[in-house]
This record gives structure tokens, sequence and C-alpha cells, in this order.
């Protein structure tokens, strides 16, 4: 029994051991996924083109929104009418002793805008999750072959994650920039260059880094499943799938 008992603190620093030698470092991690990229590039593309137009909608809704504050601000009771005409919910006088910050408050979207916002990313996280259940049935072998040499649930894991977390920067900020400049073109046709002229840079900035990390956070959303199954897929099952 002593025997016994020695050996098994003996078994665990083994394990422990085999485990640390299997887990590739991170610099590989990144390699591997980024050559898993530029292999399924045009299918990358087909995820991030999702990602693009959702994230798009998004920023140019909240965009949008910073363009009327800016033109509101100016005080001119053209313009004023002008965003009444543009469908936002304001008086046509303003109100006495109303503040800036309060005429803002009634330029947020309308709830049909934030509904169909928020259908388009519910789409949006769908067809992510569909296009990476597609990458993990075309990667079979080459998850068995990982996982026969060695690899860890955690590094398959990871692998996907980084996949995601790379598409979805990329895409949402493409995403950002391309609502952001397209709010601000339609700033410009309809209220002149006061559009451009009363915007406030950290008002953009702001809108960017919500636009980025709404799209990076639904990229990351639609691959957790698929990189779960991935990971606990078992070698055999892997290598016989493509057989």
């Amino acid at each position: 029994m002593r025997h016994a008992n020695e050996a098994a603190p003996s078994r665990h620093k083994d394990r422990a051991r085999i485990a640390r030698q299997v887990v590739l470092p991170f610099r590989m991690s990144l390699a591997i996924s980024i050559k898993s990229i530029r292999v399924r590039f045009l299918r990358s593309m087909v995820t991030v083109a999702s990602l693009v137009l959702a994230v798009a909608f998004l920023s140019f809704i909240l965009t949008g929104t910073e363009v009327a504050g800016g033109v509101l601000a100016s005080g001119r009771p053209e313009l004023r009418v002008a965003l009444i005409e543009a469908g936002y919910d304001l008086p046509a006088v303003a109100p006495a002793g109303a503040t800036a910050a309060t005429e803002a408050a009634r330029l947020g979207a309308s709830p049909k805008e934030r509904w169909i916002v928020i259908l388009s990313l519910l789409v949006c996280t769908v067809g992510i999750v569909n296009a990476q259940l597609m990458a993990v049935t075309e990667r079979f072998r080459e998850i068995g072959t990982m996982k026969c040499l060695g690899a860890l649930d955690r590094f398959i894991l990871r692998l996907f994650l980084l996949e995601a977390g790379m598409q979805g920067l990329a895409g949402a900020f493409a995403g950002a920039l391309v609502g952001m400049l397209g709010a601000v073109a339609a700033g410009l046709v309809r209220y002149g260059f006061v559009a451009v002229s009363q915007l406030s840079p950290a008002g953009l900035l702001r809108v960017q880094a919500v636009s980025m990390a709404v799209g990076a956070g639904l990229s990351l959303l639609g691959v957790v499943y698929p990189a779960i199954v991935a990971a606990r897929m078992r070698p055999v099952e892997a290598m016989r799938a493509q057989e």
C-alpha cells in the first residue's frame, strides 16, 4: 500500500509534465490560425462579410445620432426643422429651459431601428455559427491529426477562438468604418457642412469602439459552440469521418 501511495504523486507529476509538453506556445497557435485563415480565405471572407454588414448598420445608426446631436447643437431653426423631417421626435421650438443634454436625449434610435439592429446582429451570429460548424466539418482530419499528435482540447479551442477573434476584429473595424462614413455622407447631403463641423471626435471614437466591441463579441460568441464541438471530438471519430 505504501508503494502504491508513493507512486501516485509520481504519476500525477508525469501527467502534468506531459500536459506541459503537448501544449504549444501562444505564438505557434497564432501562426497556425493565420495559416488556416489563408487556406480557407473565401470561407473566412463570407463570415467577415456578414459581420461587416451587421456592424456597418449599427455604426450607421450610432453615427447618425452623433451627427444629429451636432446639428441640433448648432441652434439653427432650419436645421431643427430638417431633423424633425428626418424623423426625430423634437418639438418645433426648443422648450424654455431645455438644455443641450435634454434635447440630445430625444435623438436616440427609435424602437423600430433598435429592433432592426438587434435582428441584424442576431442573424449575423447565426450565420457565423453555421459557417464555423461547416469549417469544423471540413477540418475533421486536421483536428484528428492534431489530437493524435498530442494536442489537448484547450489547444483546439484556442485555435478556433483565435481565428474568430481575428476575423471579428477585421470585420468589425471595416464595418464600423463603412457605417460611420455612410452616416457622415448622409448627414452632409441632408444638413450640409454643419453635419461635419459640429461632430465630436470623442463621439466618433466612442461609436468606433462600441461597434468594434459588439462585432468582435458576436464573432467570439458565434464560434463558442463549434469550437467546443471540435475540441471534444475523439481522434478516432475525426480520422474516420472523412474516410
